[in-house]
């Protein structure tokens, strides 16, 4: 009788309540399109300051994928970019993203292919608001762009 009562309270007292739904993926939490502003400085001087859409796509259950617009304009043109493999963590509501370094290569405005390194990204997401930061190299440009990206979740 004493074991039959002690397994009762043991497995009552281990199981979690049906109704706990599971903690959605960071990378499904954040995923989607963010329309905002864009600012691009170069040298100290503001570049581009335009209303943009960033997507952002999960690739794992904590990472995310994320597209930068097209910026500039005629041959000044640089193409949409594709970041990829930004680490998720969380912390209570908020959701920090982080890359050190991502290379790439596409097709440039006069269609030669032109390098870029997208470094230094930092990306906060906070409820239906996002924060990006980050630098871009793209070709043979002397100077990076520092790249802000302030946006809500559509």
């Amino acid at each position: 009788m004493m074991v039959a009562a002690v397994a009762i309270v043991m497995g009552m007292s281990s199981c979690s309540s049906d109704d706990d739904e599971p903690e959605v993926a960071v990378a499904e939490q954040v995923a989607g399109s963010y329309d905002g502003n864009e600012i691009f400085v170069v040298d100290n001087e503001e570049s581009s300051n335009d209303t943009k859409t960033y997507q952002f796509v999960k690739a794992t259950d904590v990472s995310i994928d994320m597209t930068i617009p097209e910026v500039g304009m005629g041959m000044m043109t640089i193409p949409s970019l594709s970041v990829k493999g930004i680490t998720l963590s969380k912390d209570g509501n908020t959701i920090k993203g982080r890359l050190a370094s991502y290379e790439g290569t596409l097709k440039g405005a006069d269609g030669t292919d032109k390098a870029y390194t997208v470094s230094d990204l930092t990306a906060l997401f906070s409820d239906k608001t996002i924060v990006v930061t980050f630098a871009l190299k793209y070709g043979r440009m002397p100077f990076p762009f520092a790249g802000t990206f302030t946006g809500t979740k559509k």
